[in-house]
């Protein structure tokens, strides 16, 4: 657990700053905001050629999605109709840094990523994160507090740049200082849409929500005395080997805005009293054969949408620009 301001800005440099190494290809002023994003991602992770700038550490899986009955009132999207067959989905779980090699026995967010394969050929993605909220309200702020962890090394002057940053934006301060368990599994840990979006059924009625992913096998975590003797890579093994077991499951969950619910603050965590609905089954049946492989063509982008969904919030289109600019770079490095 991060216990203080102080104690996070070092832990969050000590793991992550190998180097501060920001692209120079041109000013930051004259590149768009995507590219200063993944640039800033870069300054504190360091930039590693044929990775992701962030999450690059993960694991593939496959697996299907079934509807709930429930799910083609909320929206027309070919995937949330009844059918015949389940739709394929490809499953990424990820480790919560830009850091390829970081253990998983840190304490930072896990990420999820849904690729659902429709009938028609066309695809739709999904990209959760195992917090329930977001450090900032917009991208350009997002940007600000990678520019401020990056600038708080050991060595940068009290008060460094992200406990100035952290102290003017409380939301960023409670997703720094929020304890982050280590989970038995990403297959016991609950995840959460960081955006809103609006969803459209068959008749036209509208509805504004946000994702929410619930294990089926509820939500487990480490005690401090199996915490110390975790493997490095001890998710990615305990993944793999329960799928080979038998299925992990999630319920894909609606969380349901109501009328003054802001939907264009991910910082604002909608109480758990708001209505949700049964969007359908995911279930993930079996691993990738080589993972590594597979990652380097898998690409997940929270815009990725079908009619039915559309993105509720600006942020969406910033996400999904920068993680284009950091697929673009990876490709040339391979």
């Amino acid at each position: 657990m991060w216990r203080s301001l102080a104690a996070t800005a070092a832990l969050t440099v000590t793991l992550t700053l190998p180097a501060l190494v920001v692209a120079q290809e041109a000013p930051a002023t004259q590149k768009s905001l995507p590219e200063q994003l993944v640039d800033a991602f870069n300054g504190v992770f360091g930039v590693h050629p044929g990775m992701r700038a962030n999450h690059p550490k993960g694991v593939a899986l496959e697996g299907t999605f079934t509807p709930a009955a429930s799910a083609a009132s909320v929206s027309k999207a070919a995937h949330l109709q009844k059918k015949k067959t389940p739709v394929p989905v490809t499953v990424r779980f990820s480790a919560g840094s830009g850091q390829p090699n970081v253990p998983d026995t840190s304490q930072m967010p896990r990420g999820m990523a849904v690729k659902f394969s429709l009938p028609d050929g066309s695809k739709t993605d999904l990209v959760v994160l195992s917090f329930n909220g977001f450090p900032v309200a917009t991208a350009e702020e997002f940007k600000d507090f990678l520019l401020a962890v990056g600038a708080s090394g050991p060595d940068a002057p009290k008060p460094t740049a992200i406990e100035t940053f952290l102290g003017a934006h409380p939301a960023a301060k409670h997703f720094v200082e929020s304890p982050k368990p280590q989970p038995v599994s990403y297959a016991t840990l609950p995840y959460f849409g960081i955006n809103s979006f609006k969803f459209t059924n068959a008749k036209g009625a509208v509805t504004f929500g946000r994702y929410q992913l619930r294990p089926v096998a509820g939500e487990h975590f480490l005690t401090q005395e199996q915490l110390a003797t975790a493997e490095p890579d001890y998710l990615t093994t305990e993944i793999r080997e329960r799928v080979r077991r038998s299925p992990a499951k999630f319920k894909l969950m609606l969380q349901v805005a109501e009328k003054d619910d802001q939907i264009d603050d991910p910082t604002i965590v909608w109480p758990d009293t708001r209505k949700q609905i049964e969007l359908g089954t995911i279930t993930i049946t079996k691993a990738v054969a080589d993972s590594q492989a597979a990652e380097k063509k898998l690409f997940f982008m929270p815009g990725a949408l079908v009619p039915g969904i559309e993105a509720a919030d600006p942020m969406i289109a910033a996400r999904s620009a920068s993680y284009i600019v950091s697929l673009s770079r990876r490709a040339q490095a391979q």
